[in-house]
């Protein structure tokens, strides 16, 4: 079941598992073709890294990307992983400094900065964190740009940021073309703006989501933000079918106490 609550972000909510790729490294007596064999090898020897790091297998991971660091011990791809090994051993300061030898040797690594910067955000250095994300951002040919810019919302707002978050998330909801959890966080955020009509079309959207896909279900995140945006528009039906979701199944949920403060506030 797909569940749309936001969670702190760490490397794995920014983590794409790559296939793994198998082959033979040819030699060759042209120093070209010596030099592509080992660029060839390198990027092989990343990939399969960053196969097993999305498997959890950090010391198959490890061995990997030694492997490709004594080939190319300023390959970034690699620098980027072994800041995700680090990272899973709790090394912070192995990590970062990894993740900095990676965007030393290529700037332009838009990957290893996303890396970087949920790195930083799971440090609850928030400020770091979002100039990384911003600076992600700003790589219009990075196919998951709508991911980064989720992120820089979320970072935004644990910075009480929150009309840069607004900004960070619409830019999501559009690069996604209406991601469920982007479309939720953008109509939550309108509504602790005041703008309800944004909240509400916004909301109206995600639950056109919802509907078309069997998958999706309501969180209690979703479940309280449709209540408050029911009961400021005096929708009592959808108010009521709400609040009897989230009491039926998420009754031990944040959202559900918050819910009841919210009614003894109105009584």
């Amino acid at each position: 079941m797909t569940r749309f609550r936001v969670e702190t972000i760490r490397s794995l909510a920014v983590l794409i598992l790559l296939g793994l790729m198998t082959g033979c490294v040819t030699t060759s007596d042209s120093p070209f073709q010596r030099e592509a064999d080992r660029d060839e090898a390198v990027q092989k020897y990343v990939k399969l890294a960053m196969a097993y790091i999305g498997q959890g297998n950090m010391e198959r991971a490890r061995g990997h990307l030694d492997r490709a660091l004594e080939l190319d011990p300023d390959n970034a791809g690699g620098q980027a992983a072994m800041g995700l090994v680090y990272q899973s051993e709790l090394e912070p300061e192995l990590a970062e400094k990894a993740y900095q030898n990676a965007l030393s040797s290529d700037p332009g690594y838009t990957r290893g900065r996303v890396f970087y910067g949920a790195f930083l955000f799971g440090q609850n250095r928030f400020a770091d964190a979002r100039e990384q994300f911003q600076r992600a951002s700003e790589d219009t040919e990075f196919g998951e740009r709508a991911s980064v810019f989720f992120n820089l919302g979320i970072t935004e707002e644990r910075l009480d940021n929150r009309q840069a978050a607004a900004r960070a998330y619409r830019r999501s909801v559009e690069l996604s073309r209406g991601d469920a959890q982007s479309l939720l966080a953008l109509s939550r955020v309108l509504f602790e703006l005041d703008d309800f009509q944004g909240a509400e079309r916004y909301y109206n959207r995600l639950t056109v989501t919802m509907q078309r896909n069997p998958n999706m279900r309501h969180s209690p995140q979703s479940l309280l933000t449709g209540i408050r945006i029911a009961r400021h528009f005096s929708d009592h039906d959808r108010e009521s079918s709400l609040a009897l979701l989230l009491r039926n199944k998420f009754p031990d949920s944040e959202e559900y106490q918050q819910y009841k403060v919210l009614n003894s506030d109105v009584e």
